[in-house]
């Protein structure tokens, strides 16, 4: 069996169209399936349309959480959740186009384990996202060493994946970065981003930097490696001015006022800042995984057929 796990935050508009699109393409295709959607804690009417399309259309459940939790919780609580052999993460605004889920079944049915969707093109997007999305991009493949350049959260993962990702004890998860990392056979489904059936897209500049930082600090280790950088740096600085002053006053050249001191000062006091901002965010992060909350709470669930 296959499942869709299709995570939905202030989607009302868009539940019924992606439940009757996916579905109808499974069941021309004969492919045993069950769709899962996960309510990201909505404010709209998400969960009532989930709990209706769930009763009007066979194969389709819901889980509804207690709050907003975000979209990595609920790619994971519908990994931890499906039945299937193998798991589809697809939009719900079907930007990720679902004609492609039979694709990639057709792949996992030839033995592959994870198959990649791959952007060939972003769709119409605004100069200032695009670049915000492509400097994303580039931030968190330099981060964790992986070419994200063009990937998604638009996957399929054969049950074997799915088992070994809801293993990991870990509570911030990045499932992009981490559905690379745990390896496996893997295939490529090349597509071209769809315009919004209906809505608005949730990510704004301001989340997409917020998303960045959040994923950079749970899967990567790099910006704290930074701080041995910037120490190297000031060092090199710290010996060449030390140089230029010894031969100064060696020579009587001693420079008048303190404009070296200060310029030697706010540059040391800024990397001294920046270094315990990183080991601060780095703290947090730790402090966050060893009070041992929950990654999500279920207040909710729709569409099982024990109840």
């Amino acid at each position: 069996m296959l499942s869709v796990i299709i995570p939905a935050y202030n989607e009302d508009k868009t539940i019924r169209t992606a439940a009757e699109t996916i579905s109808g393409i499974l069941s021309r295709e004969s492919v045993d399936y069950e769709i899962v959607f996960v309510d990201d804690g909505s404010s709209d009417g998400t969960w009532k349309e989930i709990v209706s399309a769930a009763a009007d259309i066979d194969g389709i459940r819901g889980l509804h959480f207690s709050r907003n939790f975000g979209k990595e919780a609920a790619m994971f609580a519908g990994l931890s959740d499906v039945k299937g052999d193998c798991a589809v993460v697809i939009d719900c605004d079907l930007q990720h186009p679902p004609e492609k889920i039979v694709e990639m079944y057709r792949l996992w049915e030839q033995g592959y384990q994870v198959v990649e969707g791959i952007k060939e093109d972003r769709g119409t997007e605004s100069a200032a996202h695009r670049f915000a999305a492509n400097s994303f991009y580039k931030l968190i493949s330099g981060a964790t060493g992986m070419d994200m350049s063009s990937s998604s959260d638009f996957k399929l993962l054969d049950r074997k994946v799915v088992d070994t990702l809801n293993s990991m004890p870990e509570k911030n998860m990045f499932f992009r970065a981490l559905s690379f990392w745990v390896g496996f056979e893997r295939a490529e489904v090349k597509y071209d981003v769809q315009e919004r059936k209906a809505g608005q897209s949730k990510w704004s500049t301001k989340a997409l930097i917020k998303y960045a930082l959040n994923n950079i600090g749970s899967f990567s280790t790099a910006p704290i490696k930074l701080i041995t950088v910037l120490g190297l740096i000031m060092m090199i600085v710290s010996v060449i001015f030390g140089a230029i002053s010894l031969v100064q006053k060696f020579m009587g050249q001693a420079a008048d006022g303190f404009t070296t001191v200060n310029i030697l000062l706010l540059f040391s006091s800024s990397i001294i800042m920046v270094s315990l901002g990183i080991i601060g965010f780095y703290v947090s992060r730790i402090y966050e995984e060893i009070k041992g909350r929950p990654r999500y709470i279920i207040s909710d669930r729709t569409g099982d057929k024990n109840g």
